[in-house]
């Protein structure tokens, strides 16, 4: 399966005048590896590996200008800079658990060598100048603790070069596909027209809210779970065949509103004013708002893989791309908030035993962060908080452990259960009570709705204008 993505750092490694390979070591190797690996989230393992390729080119730099041969030959056999191979560490964030810690030693150690570079190289380069406090500089840099590397120092981004444009317009259209400005392309040749979105809205003190809503307010990823061939130009024609099977079972369907295949192509295929039968029984909530069963609420934007587990990022780079792509055209569209911007694993429940996690799609390893969104992980759960759902052992069985916001949420159900001097089960049990009360609430609304809307739709063999 292709992983999420992998930087080419070979590219970046500046050579030798007639080198025919970079020069470097395997020490820089191990130790921008060994610290890349502890940073989890993408845009900041890119981050920091640009940045330690450019100190690197500084030092090179500096030891070119060093005047004996053999003292830069020393330098370069101390400082570990010969035969650098490909950089192999990942640089997005798909390798499993890390196996190497950093090594104190080596960070001083690669500070002391720089800071002996710069004094070296100032000293050649201006042999009249004072270099006393070069000298110091470097001593009290030696001394300083190395910093430790922090995964999450910066607002997540999307790693990027050039000018990204304000806003988000369609740039042209054709027959069957739509460009807009921010290289997001739709193919709309297969794009089907479902229901009517129509839904109400729970409020935290109870109430069932008046207004009929028609616009959508969120976005629930999902993966397909369908086929799923190696990315290998040996598979081209099965990797062709199998989407288009795909996106003709999901147009039947009218499983979801995007498909984003393999290679990073958008299909829309039911239109984002229709519902989609993408969510089932779900739950989901933003500040005092309630969101039960999602179809209506949600647009459904699902990645052509499968999830096994979510041991590794199952998308392609190009899905990536174009899913971010996709997620800020449609939050702008329609004025999505972030935090109405989840995932499938982390809202699908089973109401009739009051089970968290009946699909697990994405229940873990979606890299919201990457996306521009919040950590839905650590939410507390609104299943569990209100409804006081739980989960079985064929949820651990799949996970090994909940996800952290399901322990937060199991957390403020002790602390409501001390203060309401009950034990948590009865407290549970109320509020299980609670969600079968709205759900058949609903239920008997949307029925009533459907017949409103029959009753006012012409009849067949009418034309509805």
């Amino acid at each position: 399966m292709e992983a999420f993505g992998r930087t080419n750092a070979a590219a970046e490694i500046p050579t030798e005048p007639g080198a025919s390979r970079p020069i470097g070591g395997r020490e820089l190797l191990r130790a921008v590896e060994t610290v890349s690996c502890v940073i989890r989230d993408p845009a900041a393992k890119l981050r920091f590996i640009r940045r330690a390729l450019a100190r690197y080119r500084r030092l090179q730099r500096l030891i070119r200008h060093v005047p004996f041969a053999s003292l830069r030959k020393a330098l370069e056999r101390r400082m570990g800079l010969q035969d650098l191979p490909l950089l192999t560490g990942d640089p997005l964030g798909t390798s499993g658990p890390v196996r190497r810690a950093v090594s104190p030693a080596l960070v001083l150690s690669a500070a002391l060598l720089a800071a002996v570079v710069g004094i070296v190289a100032f000293a050649a380069l201006r042999p009249s100048r004072d270099i006393g406090p070069v000298v110091a500089a470097a001593a009290a840099m030696v001394a300083a603790p190395a910093p430790a590397p922090v995964a999450n120092a910066d607002p997540p981004v999307l790693p990027s070069v050039g000018v990204s444009p304000a806003a988000i317009w369609q740039v042209e259209k054709g027959a069957g596909w739509e460009q807009y400005s921010n290289g997001l392309r739709i193919d709309t040749g297969s794009s089907v027209r479902g229901d009517p979105r129509r839904y109400r809205v729970f409020t935290l003190d109870g109430r069932f809210e008046d207004p009929v809503y028609r616009r959508p307010v969120g976005i629930l990823f999902h993966t397909s779970e369908s086929d799923v061939w190696p990315l290998e130009e040996g598979f081209n024609e099965k990797l062709r065949t199998s989407t288009m099977r795909l996106l003709r079972y999901v147009a039947r369907e009218r499983l979801y509103h995007y498909l984003v295949d393999r290679f990073g192509r958008v299909y829309r295929v039911v239109e984002e004013e229709s519902k989609a039968n993408h969510a089932g029984h779900s739950v989901w909530m933003d500040q005092d708002k309630v969101y039960l069963n999602l179809n209506h609420a949600f647009l459904g934007v699902s990645f052509e893989t499968r999830w096994e587990g979510g041991r590794a990022l199952p998308i392609t780079q190009a899905q990536f791309a174009a899913g971010r792509s996709l997620a800020d055209y449609l939050r702008q569209q329609w004025g999505i908030s972030s935090g109405m911007c989840v995932v499938h694993g982390l809202t699908s429940v089973n109401p009739r035993k009051h089970l968290i996690g009946h699909h697990l799609d994405w229940a873990r390893g979606f890299p919201f962060e990457a996306f521009g969104l919040p950590d839905q992980y650590r939410r507390p759960d609104p299943s569990v908080a209100l409804f006081g759902f739980e989960y079985d052992e064929d949820f651990l069985k799949v996970l090994g452990e909940p996800w952290e916001g399901v322990r937060s949420a199991e957390r403020l159900l002790e602390q409501e259960a001390v203060q309401r001097k009950r034990t948590v089960q009865e407290v549970r049990g109320e509020k299980q009570g609670l969600y079968d009360r709205w759900i058949l609430e609903q239920a008997e609304e949307e029925a009533s709705g459907a017949s409103r809307q029959a009753e006012q739709s012409p009849p067949r063999g009418e034309s509805g204008g």
